[in-house]
């Protein structure tokens, strides 16, 4: 959590992050697998076949490599759920990254609580507590994302409870004031690489769609 206390959202976009958000973890587009186009509709149906006959999905293994653990959770995610594709998901995960880091900076929980577990939005709550208790303020730009890969995932078949973990890193600008205005760290200027691993968590074949935020660290 101490690395992600130098992002911020400009207030003048928030109501668009917000609603972006809601865009991305609150709906099935966000996470799962966008509707096909023309092209795709008239492509033969393969990747299911491939699945169950055994053979390589590449949805899976351009993100895992083949035969590893990880990939054997997002096969068994894909049986438990078959509209899941991990490609759709990441491109979600991408966007939900950069939403919730601002949402966040600019301490409006309310807009993200669906899309936190409990333990994240506690942490999460107390930093910002701990911010507005010290009179800091902080004036931040996200510039884009530099690298981003599924790191590992996991899947109980008992719960059909699934976890995917992604490893984010990210390019900003960023200072933090004090209350009477003054730069204490950080430049505007100069852009840092933030280093982010944070795991979503879902149970397959729910009827709700979100996928919840249960961890971060770097």
């Amino acid at each position: 959590m101490n690395s992600m206390l130098q992002l911020l959202v400009l207030a003048g976009i928030a109501v668009f992050l917000i609603l972006k958000l809601k865009s991305v973890l609150g709906t099935r587009e966000g996470f799962e697998k966008p509707p096909l186009s023309m092209d795709e509709a008239r492509a033969p149906v393969r990747r299911e076949f491939e699945v169950i006959e055994g053979g390589v999905d590449r949805d899976i293994t351009d993100h895992a490599p083949e035969g590893s653990p990880a990939a054997h959770a997002l096969a068994e995610m894909k049986r438990a759920e078959p509209s899941f594709q991990v490609g759709p998901f990441l491109e979600g995960a991408r966007g939900a990254y950069e939403m919730i880091l601002m949402a966040f900076e600019k301490g409006d929980l309310d807009q993200i609580r669906p899309f936190l577990a409990d333990e994240v939005e506690a942490s999460f709550a107390e930093v910002i507590a701990d911010r507005d208790a010290k009179g800091l303020t902080i004036e931040a730009s996200f510039i884009g994302l530099k690298e981003m890969a599924l790191q590992d995932a996991t899947f109980d078949e008992t719960t059909r409870f699934a976890e995917i973990t992604v490893r984010f890193v990210g390019e900003l600008t960023s200072v933090v004031r004090d209350k009477a205005g003054t730069i204490i760290e950080g430049d505007a200027k100069a852009i840092k690489r933030q280093r982010d691993v944070w795991t979503f968590a879902r149970q397959m074949g729910a009827a709700d769609p979100n996928w919840q935020l249960v961890a971060t660290g770097d």
